[in-house]
């Protein structure tokens, strides 16, 4: 293993030159990936399986468990209970393509928990990075979705019991009404560790297991004023609180598909760098997420060198890119890649 146990492991790690997605697409065109630079692999935990990882080693690379945290997609339609609830007391839709979960409900925090232990005791794992980890809503798209939840009999008996508010009777609706006009700040607070509270829970499975696996996080790019602080108040991400857990944020500045220029990645990792005063050399360290995937829009070669230097700017010790896939398919992206990652590889080697 590369990574030593989080008390002695030293910060100066390799510059992470890396890609999303099972590297199947480029394997299939005979490519050893050290030959294009690349140096670590993000996987969706899924997707593992023991050639893969034994393939992977064999070529030097380090390997990254994707494990979608909140994603309740086929689990709340057969644990109701899980199905989080908005401010009129109802049932949430899918917002976009995105369905997620209420983060308090014991039988889905239980399930997610033994998913990850069974994950770290079956696979040599440098890293285990937490995906779809906020409150209901989507932030992937130009105009997001940004649902006021979770209102369910679970969270409102917590969020009371937490904070000492005594919430009065009535319907959903009225307790979420009463809650977000007497309570709001309270309530913003609150639904932060409850996501602060996930990564805990993670950390300390990672830690009694196998220590020496990293604890990332892919997450929503948006700085503090945003859509109102939707980042804080709507998704419930406290980079505060977050930053004594995560040991790498991995901000998912997907340009095209938020609407945003290529140079907006190097503006975003730049002001994220200053706003956890990042140091390559010490924890928590940042390696963003970039789009060279073509759906929304097309990514062009020059977008991509663009948006895949962007994301090495500030305190960013290492990128990667969504998708393997969509750099396999293009020679012209294949380049760009290796070009920027041979360059990265050789400069670290002087």
């Amino acid at each position: 293993m590369l990574f030593v146990s989080c008390e002695q492991r030293s910060a100066e790690i390799t510059e992470i030159r890396g890609i999303y997605g099972h590297p199947k697409p480029l394997w299939d065109k005979d490519f050893n990936l050290q030959d294009l630079g690349i140096n670590a692999i993000f996987v969706h935990s899924g997707s593992i399986n023991h050639d893969m990882v034994n393939r992977a080693r064999s070529e030097g690379l380090m390997v990254f468990a994707e494990f979608a945290t909140l994603n309740g997609k086929n689990y709340v339609e057969t644990h109701p209970e899980a199905w989080a609830i908005n401010e009129k007391g109802e049932k949430v839709q899918a917002a976009s393509w995105f369905m997620g979960v209420c983060p308090t409900e014991p039988g889905f925090r239980q399930y997610r928990f033994d998913q990850l232990r069974d994950l770290l005791l079956a696979y040599d794992l440098d890293g285990v990075w937490m995906d779809y980890v906020h409150w209901h809503a989507q932030f992937e798209e130009p105009e997001p979705i940004l649902p006021e939840t979770c209102f369910c009999d679970h969270c409102l008996d917590t969020f009371s019991k937490d904070s000492g508010i005594e919430i009065p009777e009535g319907i959903t609706s009225k307790k979420a009404l009463w809650i977000l006009n007497n309570h709001d700040t309270s309530w913003r607070k609150w639904r932060s560790e409850v996501i602060y509270d996930w990564t805990y829970e993670m950390k300390s499975i990672i830690k009694k297991i196998k220590p020496e696996v990293l604890l990332g996080l892919y997450h929503c790019p948006w700085n503090d004023e945003e859509f109102n602080n939707a980042r804080y108040r709507i998704l419930g991400l406290d980079y505060d609180l977050l930053k004594e857990t995560i040991d790498v944020f991995s901000p998912m500045v997907y340009h095209e598909r938020m609407g945003r220029e290529p140079n907006w990645v190097k503006e975003n990792i730049q002001w994220f760098s200053n706003r956890l005063n990042i140091k390559k050399d010490a924890y928590p360290k940042v390696w963003p997420i970039v789009q060279a995937y073509n759906n929304p829009g097309i990514i062009s070669n020059e977008e991509f060198e663009i948006v895949l230097k962007g994301g090495l700017a500030g305190g960013s010790s290492g990128v990667m890119m969504f998708t393997t896939s969509a750099v396999a398919e293009d020679e012209g992206k294949t380049e760009v890649m290796k070009k920027v990652y041979t360059k990265l590889m050789e400069k670290s080697a002087n």
